[in-house]
């Protein structure tokens, strides 16, 4: 499906000069396209085509492009190919008339689903939502027989479930024009009125949609949250612990306001920035223009990326260059990046003059909801993953979602990983969350802070009771003493397996050995595989590229973890999804058993 445009193009009619509407609704575009949504048989391209002829602008009809790009019918690519080849062939296509200016396009009944699609036009266009009631979709679609997803024993009890269930997602567009049983020029007559009526005032209209969303998300997640409570797109959580107690901010737009927010906690403070070499390519100079903006002196410690970094020696000489900087107790010390560099810079903090203030700017997903919360610091050991670090919290965590943009898919990946841990440990009502609509945090800002909220709000209740890891907080390690073992066994070779991978793997292993010991149903363990695998990550140890080691090995590696108690193996395992626990004294011949039969997995 990829051929130049525009195959589907209507050349307009010539327009009249004397619609003052005309002349608006064209000013208020600015170069955007009128993207037409809605279900199979609401009208969009009738609609459509009239509605660019009064406008002088060009019509598209995408499923028009998609037949001529595929050289095939829709039900003939349905047939061969399936529906999800199609969508993703959709998505292309959409995106290349959006690049192609100012357009009436009229699109798929299930476009407007993929929130990739859905950023892009808001990006590129104005969506209208074109809302016609199952009677009148009926009556015009029962004129065609070439709608695949109709080919049922049932059609209109079809059709009826369609429209349940992407009203909501089509509730999301920014107008909506009722399309009636009237004549179509009427009715492009309707659309061009809501257009003129509403187009000036569009960016408002979507301010306040994007709050009602978040509102309406945190609410599903957090019934307690008030209906009426007033909705931003920034969470903030508070993290207990009496005079350690700081916050974690979750939003947008955090790195440019990073200097205000922290001198709002250490005015005239001098900061130690230590980050990466990625990171600093992409986000070190806002930073340092922020901090330097609000009348913070900046010194930045730049080390290589990836986990050599987390090292005895790269450690001593990063606590070399803070001292030789003069950072004071009462200065601050700021990580930005990574886990590995969160890690790295909080246990410089807490080692450099017996302890110093620090900040934490996670920039990954990953570093985001586990390894900036909580206090826990530290580097590797050849004998294991983050066995010589210390507790120390940060005075501040600054949760951009926006650098999340800049993440390879396979990191942001690594990231859920961890998000999935916080339903499966606790909260039920999450992972169904995740379950039923993960590709939204891939993609939608909103919901990426819900996620992240979500996670650091879990994450934040348990350290404020077990701060030190001396019980419950170990439930934040599920999956992690199989992942570790795999991490430590590939010698932290990132193009081998990156951390949230390792946890994957784990998680499903965990889930896996609770069900063969009857703890939870075999269905919790498919479940918990089924919706892991489906967003890309791996789930069986055979997934890691060039895996070599018998079982044994794996489980000399376990007893690396820093929950083994006087040589005894411990877990973290699961009764039923949100329900896990902490299993003591787990039989090593058990495990072993447990590694061979895994191995053996394909």
């Amino acid at each position: 499906m990829t051929r130049p445009p525009c195959s589907g193009v209507v050349l307009p009619a010539p327009q009249a000069p004397n619609d003052a509407r005309v002349f608006s609704v064209r000013a208020a575009l600015d170069g955007r396209a009128i993207v037409l949504v809605g279900m199979m048989g609401s009208g969009k391209s009738a609609i459509g085509q009239r509605l660019a002829a009064r406008l002088g602008l060009p019509f598209v009809d995408a499923d028009a492009e998609i037949v001529a790009a595929a050289g095939m019918s829709i039900p003939e690519i349905f047939a061969k190919y399936g529906e999800r080849y199609f969508r993703d062939g959709e998505r292309r296509v959409i995106m290349r008339l959006l690049n192609g200016g100012p357009i009436v396009l009229a699109t798929g009944g299930g476009a407007f689903l993929d929130p990739r699609t859905r950023d892009r036009i808001a990006e590129r266009g104005v969506s209208i939502w074109l809302d016609a009631d199952l009677k009148i979709l009926l009556k015009r679609v029962r004129r065609k027989s070439d709608r695949p997803l109709l080919q049922t024993d049932d059609p209109e009890e079809t059709l009826r479930k369609l429209i349940e269930a992407r009203r909501p997602v089509y509730e999301l567009a920014d107008l909506r024009v009722e399309s009636r049983e009237i004549p179509q020029d009427a009715m492009a007559d309707d659309t061009l009125a809501v257009l003129a009526a509403e187009l000036p005032r569009i960016e408002e209209l979507r301010r306040r949609a994007q709050s009602k969303g978040f509102a309406k998300a945190m609410i599903h997640l957090h019934p307690a949250r008030a209906e009426g409570e007033e909705a931003t797109r920034q969470e903030t959580v508070r993290v207990t612990l009496g005079g350690r107690s700081y916050d974690i901010l979750i939003g947008d737009g955090l790195l440019q306001r990073a200097g205000e927010l922290v001198a709002g906690i250490a005015p005239g403070a001098a900061c130690a920035i230590i980050t990466d070499e990625n990171v600093a390519r992409l986000h070190l100079p806002t930073v340092e223009q922020s901090l330097k903006g609000a009348g913070l002196a900046t010194t930045t410690i730049i080390v290589p990326p990836g986990e050599a970094s987390k090292s005895l020696s790269v450690f001593g000489r990063v606590c070399d260059d803070v001292l030789a900087a003069r950072i004071e107790r009462r200065d601050l010390i700021v990580a930005l990046g990574g886990g590995v560099v969160g890690d790295l810079a909080g246990f410089v903090a807490a080692s450099v003059r017996r302890g110093s203030r620090f900040v934490q700017i996670p920039t990954t997903l990953l570093s985001q909801v586990d390894s900036s919360v909580g206090g826990k610091t530290g580097i590797n050991s050849r004998h294991g993953k983050n066995l010589i670090g210390a507790f120390h919290q940060p005075s501040l965590v600054l949760a951009d979602v926006d650098t999340l943009r800049t993440l390879p898919l396979r990191e942001f990946r690594a990231g859920y990983a961890e998000i999935v841990k916080y339903g499966l440990i606790g909260d039920a009502r999450f992972f169904d969350w995740l379950e039923a609509d993960a590709d939204a945090v891939f993609h939608s800002q909103a919901e990426q802070i819900c996620a992240v909220a979500v996670s650091c709000e879990t994450k934040a209740t348990i350290v404020a009771r077990d701060e030190t890891e001396q019980g419950e907080r170990a439930l934040l390690n599920l999956g992690h003493t199989f992942g570790h073992a795999f991490e430590s066994l590939t010698d932290y070779d990132s193009a081998r397996l990156v951390h949230g991978e390792g946890v994957a793997i784990g998680m499903v292993c965990a889930a896996r050995f609770s069900a063969r010991r009857g703890l939870c149903a075999a269905a919790v363990a498919e479940r918990v595989e089924r919706h892991l695998k489906a967003v890309g990550l791996p789930t069986k140890i055979r997934d890691i590229p060039d895996w070599r080691d018998d079982p044994q090995t794996i489980l000399d590696a376990m007893y690396q973890d820093k929950k083994v108690e006087r040589g005894a193996l411990t877990f973290v395992l699961l009764r039923g999804i949100g329900e896990a626990f902490i299993a003591k004294s787990v039989d090593a011949a058990e495990v072993l058993a447990f590694l061979k039969d895994e191995l053996n997995r394909t």
